[in-house]
């Protein structure tokens, strides 16, 4: 017979400056892509390329005058800085990355210009981590102002402007990341404009006192079937990027993705494994969600996996305590020592928090270490298959020398299914047709802040009628 649980989710429809020409460097002379079709602007968010002054200002530090090549905008956020070298379409989609501005220690970002959002045969996305660009500003040396490369479509400048975003260039980008580093991630601004007026300046929005999970999760469930598996895991998403849904898929384990708030203790037998994605933000923001995980602990041996903010919140949920780190680890290259096998492992990073160790529970352990300031880097339970880690395995971009992770994990829930079958052999965890039918096969609701900010501001839509909500998603699974 087929159990439904049935969640209706209402949400709104999209609806005297120093000169710079000594300090704007334009170094990009490689030739620009041409003949491919670029994607269509939205009405409502894209404005024109600006290339008007622009200032960057941090709160009680530094201010840098440079020349903007993105959207006419003025934005404020957390300034936190990447040393990645490449990758700058995946980290800038990065959900993680919500409400930050993001500081590029590479000089030359840009030159290779910016994919389509061309989906793989699973729907998701091939070259993105999200369908738009999370951070809320980028601030670079050197804006390529020419691209090249056979997929690209259009120009990092084009793509903030069509997505909303200010980008400015032309500043020391040395000298921010020195200070950022003594003085840890500061609350910054872009401002985009012939004048610039300090007064302006004194209003900083700090996104660490906002929920952001909130607002990059889905806000009802969708499905990523895996055609080469029977496998179902159910995928906590608090942010989750969709290279991480791409590793559950293509090793044949289909994905039934949960609002982060779902109360997935009440569905987990249902599943074969559930899993915990990343996130932007504090972790104690999501009371919600640990306290379903505490629930679920408690009442499920089903296998556990989570990545970066679902690695601080199952530690949360064990009863562990997490800490703000300086300026956080956020690059491609940050080793991680496996304490279990002592190997060591080149990791890629995006994350402002960290679990402290020393307040780990009995029944877990150290799992992996940072090997650059010693923070920890995961943990595992002594006796169950439950195991978490604060870096990416998924590496999308970066190294993949922890990507075994997933196979790992997917070996448990594929013991824990057939161990399943021996006390309930009439138990049946795949997805339903039904299912996968009627859920949506993408993220569900979310939109960027620019969207969000101007769908609140218009007037309220008509009342629905009972008999016809805005959106009504039915969770249909197989039981025996």
């Amino acid at each position: 017979m087929l159990t439904y649980f049935a969640k209706s989710v209402a949400f709104k429809p999209h609806s005297t400056l120093p000169k710079v020409g000594a300090q704007a460097r334009y170094l990009a002379t490689v030739k620009g892509s041409a003949g491919r079709l670029m994607p269509a602007a939205s009405k409502i968010r894209a404005t024109p390329v600006s290339h008007d002054r622009a200032t960057f200002t941090i709160r009680d530090g530094p201010i840098f005058h440079g020349k903007s090549f993105g959207a006419k905008s003025n934005i404020s956020g957390e300034a936190v800085f990447t040393t990645s070298l490449v990758g700058y379409p995946e980290s800038l989609t990065d959900p993680s990355y919500r409400g930050q501005i993001l500081v590029f220690t590479q000089p030359l970002i840009g030159n290779y210009g910016v994919p389509p959002p061309a989906r793989d045969e699973s729907g998701l996305l091939k070259y993105f981590e999200s369908p738009n660009i999370q951070a809320c500003g980028v601030v670079v040396a050197d804006a390529a102002e020419k691209y090249s490369h056979w997929t690209a479509v259009e120009s990092l400048s084009d793509w903030c402007a069509r997505e909303g975003v200010p980008a400015i260039t032309g500043v020391d980008t040395r000298a921010i990341v020195t200070y950022l580093r003594e003085q840890g991630s500061s609350l910054a601004r872009i401002t985009i404009g012939e004048e610039y007026d300090a007064d302006q300046d004194e209003a900083f929005v700090d996104p660490e006192q906002i929920n952001l999970v909130k607002k990059v999760s889905t806000k009802a469930p969708f499905h990523v079937s895996s055609s080469i598996g029977d496998l179902h895991v159910a995928v906590i998403d608090c942010g989750v990027k969709e290279n991480i849904l791409r590793s559950l898929v293509k090793r044949g384990a289909s994905a039934t993705v949960f609002p982060h708030n779902y109360p997935i203790h009440k569905v987990a037998h249902h599943f074969d494994g559930i899993f915990i994605s990343n996130g932007p933000g504090d972790p104690t923001h999501c009371q919600e969600t640990v306290y379903h995980l505490r629930r679920l602990m408690e009442s499920s041996q089903v296998p556990i996996m989570g990545i970066c903010l679902g690695h601080q919140l199952l530690a949360l949920a064990a009863g562990a305590r997490t800490v703000k780190l300086k300026y956080g680890n956020r690059a491609h290259n940050i080793p991680a020592l496996d304490l279990t096998t002592g190997r060591c492992h080149i990791t890629s990073q995006n994350h402002g928090y960290a679990v402290d160790a020393s307040t780990l529970p009995k029944e877990w352990k150290e799992y992996f270490i940072n090997l650059n300031d010693s923070s920890n880097e995961g943990m595992i339970h002594k006796s169950r298959p439950i195991f978490s880690t604060q870096f990416h395995p998924e590496a999308k971009g970066g190294p993949l020398d922890s990507s075994y992770l997933f196979d790992a994990y997917l070996e448990s829930v594929n013991k824990f299914k057939n161990s399943q079958v021996v006390t309930q052999p009439y138990r049946d965890s795949r997805p339903s047709p039904l299912l996968v039918d009627l859920l949506s096969k993408e993220r569900v609701g979310v939109v960027p802040d620019f969207l969000a900010n101007e769908a609140a501001a218009s007037p309220p839509a008509a009342a629905t009628s009972p008999a016809s909500p805005v959106v009504a998603t039915t969770v249909a699974t197989a039981v025996a």
